[in-house]
């Protein structure tokens, strides 16, 4: 434009009555190849001088009605005045919507409005065009759309045709590259990015943005996730044995029991660590080495229907625990026609001496003289304590009562878990509740052991 401004052209020109914006002014100075203006001085001019002849119809009679596009633009001529001047060829409901877009629409309606008048007063497309500074093609398929479908037909911006985002031709071609890895065409990465995605879709001449690919995988539910990491079992019997526990669980009596056990710890009774309350300026601590008060092993036994707990303390995981748990669960649940109990694959859970201390107390002729109830174990799957509820137990009284303590003694530690278990017991008497969730065959869904469900605290 040499040197002349776009800004003090329009500013002037608002004065001499313009009202279109810059963008309409840089359209129509491009459409008039103003290559010898210097000046702004000079532009406007020129374009004083272009637009009275637009008006008025000068420039060798070749723009006809440019004065009268002129006055409906600006509001000088009513819906009446225009319906006589048109003629027929509207109703006056149509030039009523007509004149209101044109007063209170964006400059797309505007024009579109303005051509539809102007080509029913009898104006050329020409200087249609040439008066709203758009092509004569443009003006031409306003006004086709109107002679096919009405001025509604020609305000409607809305998409005829199917959007990208919503053709299945292209969702196909979107996923068909997701589901092949970034490896394949080339691409040194081993997850996909929107760039590539994009450029391997343009190679394969699929022309589409990248903001219609975003809806296209966001609409099918896609997120970016970071995988989860979950403790898998090795067993190769895994699947009968879950299949064995829920089935126990989903048909149990009212007279059977049954019993999640595993131990917790050895741990040492000394500072420890977690998450509590800070200052803001405080940095909490912990002795790297400090000298142990002592350790201890709590062994434990959660009933699921009742979600009672009992315990007792042992120096030492073996057999011996074991068989003293069994001796305390026989006692215990005497009145019981059956117990179940159930653990990990600890070798000590499943030792030839114990399983021979259970035959005992199978022996019909020992359990009509003792009154004992019949004990079958439902072993959990090798490589699995994360099934084991009886760990979600102790990872709650972890977090409420071993981390961040500081026990004087061994037995102040015994005193702390003895007072957890205890108010947990009570607790659950006066407000009865079955431990674990989907477990019981009950719900609206399958019961089963989950297998992304960790309910043993990684950290204990």
């Amino acid at each position: 434009m040499h040197g002349a401004s776009k800004d003090d052209v329009l500013l002037e020109l608002r004065g001499l009555g313009y009202c279109g914006s810059l963008l309409s002014l840089q359209r129509f100075i491009r459409s008039s190849r103003l290559m010898t203006v210097t000046t702004p001085q000079q532009m406007i001019d020129w374009v004083r001088l272009d637009l009275k002849r637009r008006k008025t119809g000068i420039d060798g009679g070749t723009f006809e009605g440019g004065a009268w596009m002129h006055s409906v633009l600006v509001g000088n001529r009513t819906s009446s005045q225009i319906i006589q001047d048109i003629g027929d060829s509207l109703t006056v409901d149509d030039v009523t919507i007509l004149v209101e877009c044109i007063k209170t629409k964006p400059l797309k309606l505007r024009n579109r409005a303005l051509s539809v008048l102007a080509y029913c007063k009898g104006i050329a497309c020409g200087n249609i065009a040439s008066f709203l500074c758009i092509t004569p093609r443009t003006v031409r398929n306003h006004i086709s759309i109107f002679k096919n479908g009405g001025i509604l037909c020609v305000l409607d911006f809305s998409r005829k045709g199917v959007k990208k985002a919503s053709d299945p031709n292209y969702s196909s071609a979107v996923f068909n590259t997701l589901h092949t890895p970034p490896s394949f065409f080339g691409f040194n990465r081993t997850t996909w990015r929107m760039d590539e995605i994009y450029a391997v879709l343009f190679n394969q001449g699929v022309k589409i943005s990248r903001a219609n690919i975003r809806k296209i995988i966001k609409a099918a539910g896609y997120r970016f996730r970071k995988a989860k990491k979950v403790l898998t079992s090795t067993d190769p019997e895994y699947r009968e044995k879950l299949q064995k526990i829920t089935q126990i669980l989903a048909h149990l009596k009212p007279d059977e029991k049954f019993f999640s056990i595993d131990e917790f710890g050895p741990f040492a009774v000394k500072i420890q660590g977690g998450r509590a309350l800070a200052k803001p300026d405080e940095m909490r601590s912990v002795p790297q080495r400090q000298k142990s008060k002592g350790s201890l092993i709590a062994t434990a036994a959660l009933e699921l229907s009742t979600n009672q707990i009992t315990h007792f303390y042992s120096e030492k995981k073996n057999s011996d625990e074991m068989i003293r748990m069994l001796e305390l669960m026989v006692s215990q649940y005497r009145t019981q026609a059956r117990i179940f109990l159930s653990w990990d694959a600890a070798s000590w859970h499943g030792s030839l001496k114990f399983s021979h201390r259970v035959d005992e107390f199978n022996e019909p002729a020992y359990r009509e003289k003792h009154g004992t109830p019949l004990v079958e174990l439902a072993p959990l799957p090798s490589c699995a304590q994360f099934l084991n509820v009886i760990e979600s137990v102790f990872s709650g009284m972890a977090r409420a009562i071993i981390h961040n303590s500081d026990y004087a003694s061994v037995e102040a530690a015994k005193a702390a878990i003895d007072r957890y278990f205890s108010e947990k017991n009570d607790h659950f008497k006066k407000h009865p509740q079955r431990a674990g969730k989907k477990l019981w065959g009950n719900e609206r869904v399958e019961p089963e052991f989950n297998l992304a469900n960790n309910c043993k605290d990684p950290r204990w």
